[in-house]
């Protein structure tokens, strides 16, 4: 990447004559994407761009200025550079295209757009992101927070302390956006129909009266839904926050397979381009950096392209698709990732003990299996704990439980969120889960 500063090297034109020779190419291989909006920052924008998840119209919060400034003074420093592209999913999808950089990389990164935006429109986890409105759904909310924060009545203290409580719980939510949720009164119609019918296929100790019935994923929306201490604009913010949390959700459980997906194409696509051998020469330097892997962390770039490369060489090109838009990241390792993929890539669990970091697995008959499960639960959302809302007890004590995975929570990190419930509810919070093997309250 150029360093800040330098010279525009190209000219729109012919940013324009390599965007068409990259779309033919994408047409003949039906690839389905979004018009891509192409947007032309410097170094310093796209910083900004990053620090506020690309979106151009998002509200103000200090977690993003805190997260510009870190990155501001890294890439000051040489201790971090800028990526190569962003892209919005959004439909037309808008990315950015940073000023500094040569022509050469501009084309990886519209061929790398490409794939992004196909995945994007095509996988079925982004199916309830609306993206022909999400831009204006997002400057719609920035302008409902200007408004609470400019109301005296209200004020920005007000304001960021309801959101860093609700930022807490952003990602506390059902993972299954597939699957319809029932409402209260739909629940207990289920349920009085089993109870009638056939109650012994109600579960132990079943409770018609509890509330909720089922356990609640979306523990912010039931926040906001059931507390009897919210006003009505805390409620809006919770409702804009959850809406962003459900926009984001499906980007964190896709990582993998949307950057392999995206650099499976660009790979795909630049090879079949008519250029110098300067150009490809370049080009597959930018590749080879995108893909590379990274000591002591999984590349989702690298594991992605690797797959999807694996499928279209055993399964042909068009179990690629089929791949793309059924599954995420979870259902796609657990799927596609085998043997001899794990092996290629060098995979190995490792974990600390006592002082010392040992290696647990390496990929061999034996070993990748292990290696295979640990990597599917940690991929996505998988590393964060999922807690649920059990019940809410006669005197509005609210009662969460934990899914317990055979990881303990950070009692620390639990305590911390807890005190945001706290703060939304209102009233008494308790949290049960699972410490060192035995029942532990929070």
């Amino acid at each position: 990447m150029a360093e800040k500063g330098t010279k525009m090297t190209w000219t729109f034109d012919e940013l324009k004559m390599w965007d068409d020779k990259i779309c033919k190419i994408g047409e003949k291989y039906n690839l389905d994407w979004f018009p891509i909006d192409y947007e032309i920052i410097d170094y310093h924008e796209m910083i900004g761009a990053m620090a506020y998840t690309g979106m151009p119209t998002h509200y103000h919060h200090w977690s993003y200025g805190k997260s510009f400034e870190r990155t501001h003074q890294l890439y000051n420093l040489g201790m971090e550079g800028l990526p190569y592209e962003m892209i919005i999913n959004s439909n037309p999808s808008i990315s950015y295209l940073m000023t500094e950089n040569p022509m050469s990389t501009h084309v990886l990164t519209m061929a790398h757009c490409v794939g992004h935006s196909d995945f994007f429109k095509n996988n079925r986890m982004f199916r309830h992101t609306n993206p022909d409105n999400v831009i204006s759904k997002f400057k719609n909310a920035a302008k409902r927070v200007s408004k609470y924060v400019e109301n005296p009545a209200i004020g920005i203290d007000a304001v960021e302390h309801i959101l860093d409580a609700a930022h807490a719980l952003k990602y506390q939510m059902s993972r299954e956006f597939n699957v319809k949720k029932l409402n209260p009164a739909q629940q207990r119609k289920k349920y009085l129909k089993i109870l009638n019918d056939n109650p012994d296929n109600l579960p132990e100790g079943f409770d018609i009266n509890k509330f909720p019935i089922e356990r609640d994923y979306s523990v912010l929306e039931f926040i906001r839904d059931n507390s009897r201490n919210l006003e009505d604009w805390e409620r809006d913010l919770i409702s804009i926050v959850a809406d962003e949390g459900k926009y984001f959700i499906p980007q964190a459980m896709t990582k993998i397979m949307n950057e392999g997906w995206a650099s499976f194409w660009h790979y795909k696509i630049l090879h079949e381009l008519d250029i110098s051998q300067e150009y490809h020469m370049s080009f597959l330097k930018l590749h080879n950096q995108v893909i590379r892997p990274i000591v002591g962390r999984l590349n989702p770039y690298h594991l992605g392209f690797t797959i999807f490369n694996w499928i279209e060489k055993n399964l042909g090109l068009d179990h690629c698709f089929i791949a793309r838009s059924s599954h995420n990241d979870e259902s796609f390792i657990r799927t596609y990732l085998n043997e001899e993929i794990c092996r290629d890539l060098n995979l190995f669990t490792y974990s600390k003990k006592r002082t010392e970091w040992s290696i647990d697995d390496i990929a061999d008959d034996d070993g990748w299996k292990s290696v295979r499960e640990e990597l599917i639960r940690n991929v996505g959302l998988g590393s964060l704990p999922q807690i649920y809302i059990e019940k809410v007890e006669k005197n509005h004590t609210l009662i969460l439980g934990h899914d317990h995975d055979g990881r303990d929570l950070d009692l620390n990190y639990a305590g911390k969120v807890c005190e945001h419930i706290v703060d939304l509810w209102g009233d008494d919070v308790k949290l049960f889960t699972i410490i060192e093997d035995e029942p532990f309250e929070i």
